[in-house]
C-alpha cells in the first residue's frame, strides 16, 4: 500500500523543486519546495489515482530475462490524497546542543561531497572535504532511522527510526529544510527498509517490494517484488542520459537490474548464497555484489549480465558492509567487520600499459612466499591443483581498523583517497597509492560526534 499526501495550500500545477541542482554548498539551493505540485482542481481537493496502469507503464514491451516480471498488485495501490502543509516537527532546533546518544544510520550523498547521519534526536548533515557540520536538526519527538540526501540540495527524505521514532518507520517523509517542513509524505503498510533518490525519482524499499516514483509529480512508476530485503538493498544509478537499479531478485544470490533507459530487465545469478551488499558505477554500467560468506566480490556487466571479474577480500566468512566504485570505475573499495577496508583495481576496459602500472595484489596473509609477482601468476603452473583460494585475485591498497568496526566507505575527491565513516562517529580520510599498493596513510581522523580532531 502506498499513500501520498501533499501540501494544499499550493497553486494548481505548480512544478516541484528543480532537483538538478549543482549548488557549491549546503543549504542553499536554487529552486525551493514552495514550487511544489499538489494536484490539478479547484481547492486543491482532486486526486489522481495511482491505478495498476500507471504502475507499470514501464512494462510495456519490457523484455526480461531469467525471470518474468512479477504482476502488479493492485491491492497495494491506493489513492493520493491532498491533506494541509506538513508542520515541522514539536520543538525542532537547528542549533541543538545535546549529543545523540543513539546512531541509526550513516550515508554518503550520491558523489560522496556530503554525508548524513540519523540518530535518536534528529539528523546531521556533513561536508566530506574538508569534513565540517553543515547544519543539524534536533526534533525532541523522536529519532530518524533513515535520511537520503539529493546531491547537495534542502530536500532530504527521512524515516522515523528508534525505540521512539520522530514519525511511524512505514511512512517516507520528504523534508524542505529551508522552508522548515514535511512538504509530502509516502505511507506504507509496512516498514520502509530504504529510501534511494535521483533528480527524477524517488525509490522506496521494503523488505518484500520496492516502489519507484516520478521526483516531479509523485506518481507510482513501477513496483517489483523482491525476496527478503531486510537490508533495504538497492543501488540506483546517478547518469542522466539513462536510470539503472538494480536490487535483489526472486532467488538466493539473484540480482534484478532495471535498464529503464533500454526497457529492459536481467536477473543474474550472483552468488550460491544471499546477497549481502550492491553497489552501481555513477553511470549504472557495472554492478558489484557481495554474499552473505563475505569472501567474494563479483563485478558484472548490468547491460549484458555477464560476470567481469571477481575478487577476494578474504578466506574466512565476513559482514560486508560497504561497496563503492570510485568515480571513474577505476577502483572498488570493500568495507566489513573484519576491520580492514579495502581497495581493488577494476580492470575492466584497460588498456596493457594501464594493466601493467597496477600494483601487485596480495592476500593478507600471503600462503606461500612471493618475490614481487602477482599472487595468482606465480601459482598458474599448478592452477587447479590448488584451491580457487590461491589463484585469487587480491586487493591492491588496505586500510586496517579494529576488528568489528561497522563503518561504510566511499572515494574522495582528492585523488586515491577513501573515507571511512564509522558508527561510532570516526572519520578516517585514507590515501593509497596506485603503483605500489600496500597499507594506505592515515591523512586525517576526526569524531565527527564529538568534534574531536587528531
Amino acid at each position: 500500500m502506498a499513500t501520498i499526501s501533499l501540501p494544499s495550500s499550493v497553486p494548481p500545477s505548480a512544478p516541484w523543486p528543480n532537483p538538478n541542482l549543482n549548488s557549491s554548498s549546503l543549504p542553499a539551493l536554487e529552486s525551493t519546495a514552495s514550487d511544489l505540485i499538489a494536484g490539478k482542481g479547484e481547492g486543491g481537493n482532486d486526486h489522481h489515482e495511482a491505478s495498476p496502469d500507471d504502475a507499470s507503464t514501464y512494462r510495456e514491451s519490457h523484455d526480461v530475462t531469467g525471470s518474468s516480471p512479477p504482476s502488479i498488485d493492485a491491492s497495494d495501490l491506493s489513492i493520493p490524497s491532498i491533506s494541509a502543509i506538513f508542520p515541522a516537527p514539536p520543538n525542532a532546533n537547528p542549533n541543538p546542543r545535546r549529543p545523540p546518544t543513539s546512531l541509526f544510520h550513516l550515508g554518503f550523498n550520491q558523489d560522496a561531497a556530503c554525508f548524513s547521519v540519523a540518530t535518536d534526536c534528529g539528523f546531521q548533515i556533513f561536508n566530506s572535504d574538508p569534513l565540517t557540520e553543515t547544519f543539524r536538526r534536533d526534533f525532541d519527538g523522536g529519532g530518524v532511522g533513515i535520511v537520503e540526501m539529493l546531491f547537495r540540495s534542502n530536500v532530504f527524505a527521512l524515516v522515523g527510526g528508534g525505540p521512539s521514532p520522530l514519525y511511524p518507520p512505514t511512512k517516507v517523509m520528504l523534508w524542505e529544510d529551508d522552508k522548515d517542513r514535511f512538504m509530502a509524505e509516502l505511507s506504507f503498510r509496512a516498514p520502509v527498509r530504504g529510501v534511494r533518490l535521483r533528480r527524477d525519482r524517488i525509490i522506496v524499499i521494503l523488505e518484500h517490494r520496492i516502489f519507484v516514483y516520478g521526483f516531479f509529480d509523485l506518481r507510482l512508476l513501477h513496483q517489483i517484488e523482491t525476496m527478503s530485503n531486510p537490508k533495504g538493498l538497492c543501488a540506483v544509478s546517478q547518469g542522466s542520459t539513462s536510470a539503472v537499479l538494480v536490487c535483489p531478485g526472486l532467488q538466493k544470490g539473484q540480482i534484478r537490474v532495471e535498464n529503464y533507459g533500454s526497457r529492459r530487465t536481467k536477473c543474474i545469478m550472483a552468488h550460491d548464497s544471499r546477497v549481502s551488499c550492491i553497489a552501481l558505477t555513477l553511470d549504472g554500467q557495472l554492478v558489484a555484489t557481495s554474499s552473505s560468506k563475505g569472501t567474494l566480490i563479483r563485478i558484472f556487466s548490468t547491460a549484458e549480465g555477464t560476470l567481469l571479474q571477481e575478487v577476494r577480500r578474504g578466506a574466512d566468512r565476513a559482514d560486508i558492509y560497504s561497496l563503492a566504485f570510485s568515480s571513474t570505475a577505476k577502483w572498488l573499495a570493500v568495507s566489513s567487520d573484519k576491520g580492514t577496508v579495502h581497495v581493488f583495481s577494476v580492470k575492466i576496459n584497460q588498456g596493457p600499459q594501464e594493466q601493467e602500472n597496477m600494483p601487485v595484489p596480495k592476500p593478507d596473509v600471503s600462503p606461500v612466499p612471493t618475490t614481487g609477482h602477482n599472487l595468482a601468476s606465480s601459482l598458474s603452473f599448478i592452477r587447479g591443483v590448488l584451491p580457487r583460494y590461491f589463484n585469487s585475485e587480491w586487493s591492491v591498497a588496505q586500510f586496517r581498523l579494529p576488528e568489528g568496526s561497522k563503518c561504510i566507505v566511499a572515494f574522495g575527491h582528492q585523488k586515491n583517497t577513501i573515507m571511512v565513516l564509522g558508527f561510532d562517529g570516526s572519520f578516517y580520510r585514507c590515501q593509497f597509492d596506485p603503483s605500489t599498493g600496500g597499507e594506505m596513510l592515515q591523512m586525517e581522523f576526526h569524531n565527527f560526534l564529538k568534534g574531536e580532531d587528531s
